[in-house]
């Protein structure tokens, strides 16, 4: 099992800067893809932006130029620094990662989830 712990989410005002952060522990072999989702009340989650163990990355577009994601393999973690931000990104912020388990045969991909940060940004 793979446990993500999620911290860094907060008040901030309209056009502020939040850095989150999420560790990944236990059997942490085999992560491939880590990524940022948020949702709002009623919403369903939305994917926010990935990054693979190759540092290959997506963002939504709403996001793009705004938010960067990065990782560091070493320590299992990944990071969303969200610069320029509005009231529309208030919401709770959800890591998520993607692990290979198995042989290359018969692979098997396995997904967990923090327990969720809230990012509040007023105007």
């Amino acid at each position: 099992q793979v446990q993500l712990v999620e911290s860094g989410g907060g008040l901030v005002q309209a056009g502020g800067s939040l850095r989150l952060s999420c560790a990944a522990s236990g059997r942490t072999r085999g992560i491939d893809v880590m990524a940022w989702y948020r949702q709002t009340p009623g919403n369903q989650r939305e994917l926010v932006a990935r990054v693979t163990a190759g540092a290959e990355t997506y963002y939504a577009e709403s996001v793009k130029g705004r938010f960067t994601i990065y990782r560091d393999n070493s320590k299992n973690t990944v990071y969303l620094q969200m610069n320029s931000l509005k009231p529309g990104d208030t919401a709770v912020y959800y890591c998520n990662a993607e692990q290979l388990v198995g042989p290359v045969e018969r692979v098997e991909r396995r997904e967990f989830w923090g327990q969720g940060t809230q990012v509040t940004v007023s105007s």
